[in-house]
């Protein structure tokens, strides 16, 4: 075996590794153990789950528990930053590691989607990364990998992936902003967890109406 064979190897088998740790772990995990631990690290916290939201995303835990996470710890400000920093760079480790380490792996678990995902890079490119960030039609974190084995080019899938994962990062934020002020009875928490629910709803309502005007044009 050559060294550049091994080193895939090593690295296959620690991905495998964290996933299946994360996959044991999975029921541990909660919006306010998140909370509890990061909330704790001082000036650097946000460093810290920012690194942690990018581990998570490439170990395929769910990203929403982060994201409501940070708005939990940040605000609906810097949290939406936050969130969207370390998602995409954990969609980007997931999308490098299929396009260099893991190809074969990669495609044996996403299956007859790969095909739709190629067909869909090919025509449209940039466009449709950007309609599947907007309209969840597949898994977040196997999107991630199975989009490193197309041809997009690496520059556009990170402009793409991260404007296009603002709306939904957003309104997600927001919705654990209101949580944290709805628990902490502080001002206007009726309002605010009011108005989470509608960006919410208006975000779920526009990714219905986006797939019914994609399907009507093929």
């Amino acid at each position: 075996m050559s060294p550049e064979a091994r080193r895939r190897v090593i690295l296959l088998l620690i991905i495998s590794a964290g996933i299946v740790a994360a996959i044991l772990m999975r029921d541990q995990l909660s919006v306010e153990w998140l909370t509890d631990r990061v909330s704790a690290l001082g000036w650097y916290a946000p460093l810290v789950f920012m690194a942690c939201y990018a581990i998570a995303t490439v170990f395929f835990l769910p990203g929403l528990l982060f994201t409501l996470a940070g708005g939990v710890l940040f605000g609906p400000g810097y949290g939406t930053l936050y969130n969207l920093v370390g998602a995409t760079l954990g969609a980007t480790l997931a999308f490098l590691t299929a396009r260099y380490i893991a190809y074969d792996w990669v495609a044996q678990r996403a299956g007859n989607r790969l095909r739709q995902l190629v067909e869909g890079v090919e025509e449209e490119g940039w466009r449709f990364v950007a309609f599947v960030r907007l309209v969840p039609l597949f898994p977040f974190n196997l999107l991630n990998y199975a989009l490193g084995l197309t041809r997009l080019r690496l520059s556009h899938y990170i402009i793409t992936s991260f404007i296009f994962m603002a709306p939904a990062g957003a309104a997600y934020t927001y919705l654990g902003y209101a949580g944290r002020e709805v628990a902490s009875g502080g001002e206007d928490f009726i309002q605010k967890a009011l108005l989470a629910l509608a960006v919410i709803a208006t975000i779920a309502f526009a990714s219905r109406i986006l797939l019914r005007m994609r399907r009507k044009q093929t």
